[in-house]
């Protein structure tokens, strides 16, 4: 029966945590939320959880209280995604720490070596692959799902501010890079101009038309503002007239 002595104890933690600790050192240089004590702790705490279970001489605890340690880290990445706008954030870094966990497991059963090469094999996704995903997002993307889209942003601005806003919204559509293919102007009530400009998108109509959103918001002679694709519109005229 093999009995967890002081010192494989105290090497197994060592490695867990230089491990975690060596991948918190990548998150931490590059200013994640995430960074070098967190993914020591996690480390930690995985590689404890998994020689508690070697210590209590238990053969079956060892693949139980690691699949704890998986579901426990599960909770503590959702705290690190974060909604931003029209996009999500965190995500690297909540599967980061799930591999933290992974690697401090790995020490932890023993597998000394393997938590080191597993440890590399993270900061090699980190360092290698991080260029790597950049140069593929400039690469021109024909995706027919996004490819041609159009969309109709609207705009309610004061009547006194129309021939300024007019001029900002042609120049906030030129710099999120879409196309104008139509603008119309239309007068509400006594002192509101309604302007309804239609753009050609090529990629990401959300991410495109929020930073459009976010631009034109800042006038103080906008009232309302919002978009939408061009075929929801009709979609949902259709519905009204049925």
């Amino acid at each position: 029966m093999h009995t967890l002595s002081t010192i494989d104890f105290l090497t197994r933690l060592g490695v867990g945590v230089g491990c975690g600790a060596l991948i918190g050192v990548e998150r931490q240089w590059r200013a994640r939320m995430a960074g070098l004590r967190t993914n020591a702790l996690v480390a930690a705490g995985a590689t404890l959880f998994v020689l508690y279970s070697e210590a209590v001489v238990d053969p079956g605890s060892l693949t139980r209280v690691a699949s704890y340690v998986v579901s426990g880290i599960g909770f503590l990445g959702g705290g690190v995604i974060l909604r931003d706008g029209a996009s999500v954030r965190g995500l690297n870094t909540a599967a980061t720490l799930w591999c933290s966990a992974a690697v401090g497991v790995m020490a932890a059963s023993g597998h000394l070596m393997f938590a080191v090469l597993g440890t590399l094999a993270v900061l090699a996704v980190h360092l290698v692959l991080r260029p790597a995903g950049r140069l593929i997002d400039r690469v021109p993307q024909d995706d027919p799902d996004v490819e041609g889209v159009r969309a109709s942003v609207h705009l309610l601005c004061q009547r006194k501010a129309e021939t300024q806003v007019r001029a900002l919204l042609l120049q906030a559509i030129g710099t999120a890079g879409l196309t104008p293919t139509g603008l119309r102007a239309k007068r509400q009530g006594e002192d509101s101009t309604l302007l309804r400009a239609t753009v050609a998108i090529t990629g990401d109509p959300a991410r495109a038309l929020e930073q459009l959103i976010t631009r034109l918001s800042l006038e103080p002679g906008v009232r309302d503002l919002h978009w939408h694709l061009v075929e929801e519109m009709q979609e949902s005229e259709q519905e009204g007239m049925a």
